[in-house]
């Protein structure tokens, strides 16, 4: 493989659920960047079209389509939008998720709940997956990349619903590789502490400092540290990786405890 082609994206449609924002956003910009015309799913359509213009102004392709994952009509909505405005799919980030992390009293909260977070972190990345990769095939080329997190290994309290989801999300990716491949790679990113507005809501001085103790690269990390994992997944330079989960993490371990 040339060297002009290992991150070359040129070609390529990617979707971004939960595009709009945050770590959504740093990837769907820097996947723009290397050249991939990219479709912006997300729940809150004015932000998505704003990260969209921004992506037209790098003379990229890019359009936003208003999708809450948990809705299957939107899923379908989406898929079906990218190709036809954009001529395919190559690549899916599966981003959009959430939950209750630090916040899960099992005393406190429901069965529902707790099934909410499966289906926003689960169920949807599923749905969507299965959607996507008949396109991906089409097209011979196939990257999927799922968010999950460094919950999925650690162990906390108030965290059962969104850490189970999210171990579930490492285990699907690496079972789902053998029934996509080989046209299709499906691996996990899990960040580590980042910077965005969800952390930020509950990010202290004190909770920083203890965050840091315990990481060698001594700082938290950012949505843009997050996005050059997706990057590494969607692009032709991983193209032997499939079923991986990759910690962005900074090397250490980041609780709010």
């Amino acid at each position: 493989m040339n060297k002009s082609d290992l991150f070359n994206l040129e070609g390529k449609t990617a979707i971004v659920t939960g595009g709009a924002n945050g770590i959504g956003k740093a990837t769907a910009l820097l996947l723009a960047k290397h050249g991939a015309s990219i479709s912006i799913g997300d729940y809150n359509l004015e932000e998505a079209e704003k990260t969209a213009k921004e992506i037209q102004e790098l003379g990229v392709n890019a359009i936003a389509v208003s999708c809450n994952v948990l809705k299957d009509e939107e899923l379908v909505n989406l898929v079906d939008t990218t190709v036809n405005e954009l001529g395919g799919i190559h690549i899916l980030i599966n981003n959009a998720g959430g939950g209750g992390g630090g916040r899960e009293n099992p005393f406190k909260i429901s069965v529902d709940d707790f099934k909410r977070v499966f289906d926003l972190n689960v169920f949807s990345a599923w749905r969507l997956s299965q959607l996507c990769v008949p396109h991906m095939k089409k097209a011979g080329y196939g990257s999927i990349v799922i968010t999950t997190s460094m919950s999925s290994i650690n162990k906390s309290p108030n965290m059962s619903a969104y850490a189970a989801s999210k171990a579930s999300v490492n285990h699907m990716a690496a079972n789902l590789a053998h029934d996509f491949g080989p046209e299709v790679r499906i691996n996990a990113v899990g960040p580590g502490a980042t910077r965005t507005a969800a952390l930020d809501r509950v990010l202290t001085p004190e909770i920083e400092e203890k965050m840091l103790a315990n990481t060698p690269i001594k700082r938290l990390g950012t949505a843009d540290d997050i996005a050059g994992a997706m990057l590494y997944f969607a692009s032709p330079i991983s193209e032997w990786v499939s079923g991986q989960t990759l910690f962005v993490n900074g090397g250490g371990e980041q609780t709010l405890e």
